[in-house]
């Protein structure tokens, strides 16, 4: 019998028929896929794809950045949901992308110019802003507020509140039969309306820089009760404690809150000798004589340099006592006393200190029912005074002589640059003459700051 030779495929199978032999050489040199048949190795992930996937899937669990390489980390931070708690992402994160992302999926205008260009900053100064403005005392659990404090605390250097939320009241109007003279004369029933107490947070914000408050409530529609914006004593004890703990507070605005003279003397007080303190706005409020005075005093015990009192109640005796305050003054840059009752006492009080004051660049005496004798002392002013750079005299009756007078005070005057006289019936050609030379002045101080560029901020 003939041995089979190495390599021979025929001698190998001599038995099977020439059918058979076909069937194995077709099985021998055919490859069947049976798995899908739209499988493709291309499709495959990566490993270190895959391992990307796991970290953003347990990111909460075991969150893991700073030990991935820089492209690895944008593709994570890239992936992560916005919506992980603050717990996790507030001190581990810094990616502004990713906080761009929190910021623009919640709210829909969002201006960073307003938050030093922070991303970060702004997420975390609007979420608690949110938090305070939602805050129902004696509802809300105070630990709301104060759990977001080790997670926004580096962060935060300014907060805008517009909105304080007063306690619950329970609708009493269907007992008010089956109450009791004694029991209403007692105060049963009475919910105390004071607001939530800024201290704790505040003190421990050690950045914050700018506290803006509005004490009232907004949208309330058909449910609108006086007692919605009532400012309680209270309140402006626990708030005057906060300011003076919060010593690197350089602005704080208090406006629309019926804040009354002797609210004001209590927050001066715990102001005098403020630290760092530049801005004051207690704007659109109830303050008189005696909380001018008593702003009056802090003037010159501070380091103010903008002092806001608009659209209040103050008179010619609160404005002497602001006048005799700026008079030693040689911080403040701008005062608005607009929409007030100053008349022209106050208003010749406020031109005398101005005749020696060297400080001052902007003063707002609109709406003030000023008239001639008040004009006829700011013309000296005008003459004398090279600092003032701004003044609004509009909504006063001054009158032609009035305009006048201002106009010959203005002829040698080199550095008045904005003066509105809208609604002073000064005069139309008065008025024009006045505003050539303010022109005048305006284009000689580009010029100046064309040549003499102020240096940048180190």
């Amino acid at each position: 019998m003939q041995q089979p030779v190495a390599g021979d495929r025929s001698a190998a199978v001599p038995s099977m028929y020439p059918s058979q032999a076909r069937l194995a050489a077709d099985l021998y040199s055919t490859h069947r896929i049976i798995e899908d048949p739209e499988w493709s190795l291309t499709t495959v992930p990566h490993l270190t794809e895959l391992c990307l996937q796991h970290i953003v899937h347990n990111f909460e669990k075991n969150p893991i950045v700073d030990r991935l390489l820089p492209e690895h980390q944008r593709k994570v931070l890239d992936r992560l949901s916005t919506g992980l708690p603050l717990a996790v992402t507030a001190n581990l994160i810094s990616d502004e992308d990713y906080w761009k992302r929190c910021c623009t999926e919640r709210w829909r205008v969002c201006d960073i110019s307003n938050y030093g260009d922070s991303w970060k900053r702004m997420f975390f100064e609007r979420h608690l802003e949110n938090v305070l403005k939602c805050f129902i005392p004696n509802t809300t659990d105070p630990n709301q507020v104060l759990e977001l404090i080790p997670f926004c605390k580096d962060y935060v250097q300014k907060l805008e509140v517009d909105q304080f939320l007063p306690p619950l009241q329970v609708d009493h109007k269907e007992e008010r039969d089956d109450l009791s003279d004694t029991e209403s004369d007692s105060g049963f029933n009475k919910v105390s309306m004071h607001h939530y107490d800024l201290g704790v947070l505040v003190t421990a914000l050690p950045h914050l820089e700018e506290l803006h408050l509005t004490y009232g409530v907004k949208d309330c529609g058909m449910n609108f009760e006086w007692n919605l914006f009532n400012f309680t004593h209270q309140d402006c004890c626990n708030l005057a404690v906060a300011v003076k703990m919060c010593h690197n507070l350089k602005v704080f605005k208090l406006t629309q809150s019926k804040v009354d003279d002797d609210k004001t003397s209590l927050l001066v007080h715990n102001l005098l000798d403020h630290p760092c303190l530049v801005e004051l706005n207690l704007s659109h409020n109830l303050i008189g004589d005696k909380g001018a005075q008593a702003v009056g005093k802090l003037i010159n015990r501070s380091r103010l340099e903008t002092l806001n009192l608009c659209n209040n109640q103050i008179s010619h005796l609160g404005a002497q006592a602001l006048a005799q305050a700026l008079a030693e003054n040689s911080t403040l840059t701008s005062l608005n006393l607009r929409l007030n009752h100053v008349e022209d006492k106050g208003g010749e009080a406020v031109g005398h200190a101005l005749l020696t004051n060297s400080t001052l660049k902007s003063i707002h005496l609109g709406s003030n029912s000023l008239s001639e004798p008040t004009a006829a002392l700011f013309s000296q002013v005008l003459a004398q005074n090279a600092t003032l750079t701004s003044i609004n005299f509009s909504c006063n009756h001054l009158g032609l002589d009035g305009g006048k007078q201002l106009l010959e005070g203005l002829a040698d005057n080199k550095s008045l640059i904005e003066f509105d006289l809208r609604l002073t019936e000064v005069g139309e050609e008065t008025e024009y003459l006045i505003h050539q030379i303010v022109w005048s002045n305006q284009e000689a101080a580009r010029l100046e700051s064309l040549q003499h560029p102020p240096a940048k901020p180190l």
